[in-house]
């Protein structure tokens, strides 16, 4: 195990889902929207993929082609991140890219901040047991978990293969995502 505190996330059935939340492009190097400790993050989620080899889902945010309502001041905010789905800046990040192409594991793109909806639902099943992992713990991650909880999805957040915006952020979604125990525990 390296310096990192990835637990080998008890309680979890064998048939569990890992959900790899945003590990994009965008949230790294001098992005906008570059997420500190990223790089923690993605050696917390290489640290849980071979347990969960063959039961792995990857996400992308990605903007929409035509921003509807709140999203149209959110990117008049953000315009650097109006391309189309498939420019580079969405892409997964390496070994991400690599490991999903390889594997077949499959990856669900949104354009909302939670990807906890039909198209997760298509791979995971309407009430898993999902181990989330990612970036940003207090936006996408925050929101994908809430979503799945009040749906009826178990939910497991591995804190240390998680990053916020900032480290308080960080902790301030934690501590929120704490408050729906027992449908959402965080490790």
């Amino acid at each position: 195990m390296s310096s990192l505190d990835v637990p080998d996330v008890p309680d979890v059935p064998a048939d569990a889902w890992l959900v790899v939340i945003d590990m994009q492009e965008v949230f790294t190097g001098d992005s906008p929207w570059a997420t500190p400790r990223y790089d923690r993050a993605a050696a917390g989620v290489e640290l849980l993929l071979p347990r969960f080899a063959g039961r792995t889902v990857f996400t992308r945010f990605v903007a929409p082609e035509r921003p509807q309502g709140a999203w149209v001041p959110y990117y008049r905010d953000w315009p650097f991140a109006l391309v189309a789905d498939t420019d580079p800046v969405w892409d997964l990040t390496r070994p991400f890219r690599s490991l999903a192409a390889d594997s077949g594991d499959p990856v669900v793109t949104e354009t909302t901040f939670g990807k906890w909806g039909t198209r997760l639902q298509a791979v995971t099943g309407d009430h898993p047991h999902l181990v989330l992992a990612g970036v940003s713990t207090d936006c996408c991650v925050l929101s994908t978990a809430l979503a799945a909880a009040d749906a009826g999805a178990t939910v497991t957040v591995v804190a240390d293969a998680c990053a916020g915006a900032s480290d308080e952020d960080h902790d301030r979604a934690l501590a929120a995502m704490r408050l729906y125990a027992p449908l959402i525990r965080v490790v």
